[in-house]
């Protein structure tokens, strides 16, 4: 089972950048995508259902904001959108397909960067989620939620760890978040049971030399159930070509999707 993450900041943005001629190469079994930026009469065009996957969108209510979309090899049993929190589901963040005996998640976690409310509902939002995490350790089935966290866990995972202390995405209380959802909730940070080195970025900013000097933040994660941590075989942040300012995160797991028939 191979999967992709990336946040497009702009799916047709990312399509002029050409990753859907990227895409297809990369034989993935799913892709999820967040920060489509899109409503779905815009992409009415081919190029973004691509050919030999279920293709799904959810779109923000206000226009040209958030949203997130899936692609699958697989069929699902079914398509899930929102997770029953209308703040957040009203702007897209949360997808989910469900097979047989695994659901894929698209998740957009909000920011906090641009401003206090931003930073309120962020704190909202990582109330409700939690919850919602809790809600499904208790179903009998495995969860993959892919997607952009917009929070770096530990001062590995971003270079100035020191000088964001006391901004949104490394405040002490974002990281002990969290710390429970692994630790207290028993989820996995899939990308560090095979990658625990340094300088493993998927998020630069446009602002200075970011980019060119690997000045990062690793945010985007794929956050598996207990029983996928032994499934975990690579992992790898596709940096050759630039799609966005989130680089692709893929995943191969030992593990097979039942879709449905």
């Amino acid at each position: 089972m191979k999967i992709i993450s990336i946040n497009t900041n702009g799916i047709r943005a990312a399509a002029r950048k050409d990753f859907f001629a990227w895409l297809p190469a990369q034989n993935a079994d799913v892709i999820c995508v967040q920060e489509t930026k899109a409503q779905i009469d815009q992409l009415q065009d081919e190029l973004f259902h691509p050919r030999g996957y279920v293709t799904a969108y959810y779109d923000a209510q206000k226009k040209g904001y958030s949203g997130t979309a899936i692609y699958s090899r697989h069929k699902p049993v079914e398509i899930i959108r929102g997770y029953g929190e209308s703040e957040f589901d009203n702007e897209g963040r949360y997808l989910e397909f469900r097979y047989k005996n695994l659901s894929v998640v698209s998740l957009y976690a909000p920011s906090g960067s641009s401003g206090d409310h931003r930073q309120q509902s962020k704190d909202r939002f990582l109330d409700s989620f939690k919850l919602h995490l809790q809600a499904l350790r208790r179903k009998r089935r495995e969860f993959v939620i892919c997607g952009d966290w917009n929070i770096a866990h530990k001062q590995i995972d971003l270079k100035n760890w020191r000088s964001n202390q006391k901004n949104s995405g490394f405040l002490p209380y974002e990281r002990e978040w969290m710390t429970e959802i692994f630790d207290d909730i028993g989820y996995v940070d899939a990308f560090r049971e095979v990658e625990p080195g340094e300088d493993q970025y998927t998020w630069w900013s446009n602002r200075g030399q970011a980019w060119d000097n690997n000045v990062g933040w690793r945010i985007d994660y794929q956050v598996v159930t207990p029983k996928l941590k032994t499934t975990v075989q690579q992992a790898s942040i596709y940096k050759t070509q630039r799609f966005s300012d989130h680089a692709p995160l893929i995943m191969d797991y030992a593990f097979a999707i039942e879709g449905a028939e």
